[in-house]
This record gives C-alpha cells, structure tokens and sequence, in this order.
C-alpha cells in the first residue's frame, strides 16, 4: 500500500500552513483525493509540493513551478524538463544580479547623501 499524508502531516513536515496547502489545491498544484471532509495527499502530491516549495525559494512564480513539474516525463529522460528549468535558473539569477547592481548603486547614494548631511550639520 502506498503512503499517504494527511493535511497536517504535510503541514508540519514542509512548516507551511493548511491554508496554504489548501491555496494550491485551488491552484491546481496538488490534487489530493478526498474521503468525506479530508483530504489524503499521496506520495506524488507530497513531491511536487516539494518540487513547489523549492521553486519558491528559487524564486519561480506558482505558475512556473506549475508548468515546469506538468513537463515531468521520466520516459525521455526529462531532457525538456530539464532545460526549461536551467533556462528558469539563468532568468532569475539574471534578474537577481540586476537587483543586487541596483541595490549597490542605492546603498552609494545614501551614503554620500548621509556623507552631505553629516558635512551640513558639521558646519552648523
């Protein structure tokens, strides 16, 4: 018998909340099976809101973790996969390193702007 998870189970294995496991069932992300009232997440559920949770972090949009996990086929050696999400990895750390020049740029300019300050409250 395969396992299966319950909310709570997955809740506090991946510290989100229910409501949040609840939003990605909305979402169509995960489809967990329903007996009466609860729902019962399988083995499969439990790794794509892994496969979720790390494009999260990665900062992948929902609809981007949506669309690269449906490419999952391990019949072609998920070769499409695969490079959809490198692509994915290259955008963001493209995006990140444009942040990071922006935020070094405004970190300058407070500082000589705090520099111009400190220099008029000497003078006075």
């Amino acid at each position: 018998m395969a396992p299966t998870y319950s909310i709570r189970d997955l809740s506090s294995e991946f510290e989100i909340t229910t409501r949040t496991l609840r939003f990605y069932e909305e979402k169509g992300l995960l489809q967990p099976r329903r007996d009466g009232q609860n729902r019962i997440y399988s083995a499969a559920d439990r790794s794509r809101l892994r496969l979720i949770l790390r494009g999260k972090r990665l900062g992948f949009t929902l609809d981007e973790s949506l669309q690269l996990i449906n490419m999952y086929q391990p019949r072609s050696g998920n070769r499409k996969q695969l490079n959809a999400v490198l692509g994915k990895i290259r955008e963001k750390q493209a995006e990140l390193e444009n942040q990071l020049a922006d935020l070094r740029t405004m970190q300058s300019d407070l500082q000589s702007w705090e520099q111009r300050y400190l220099d008029a409250l000497a003078k006075n």
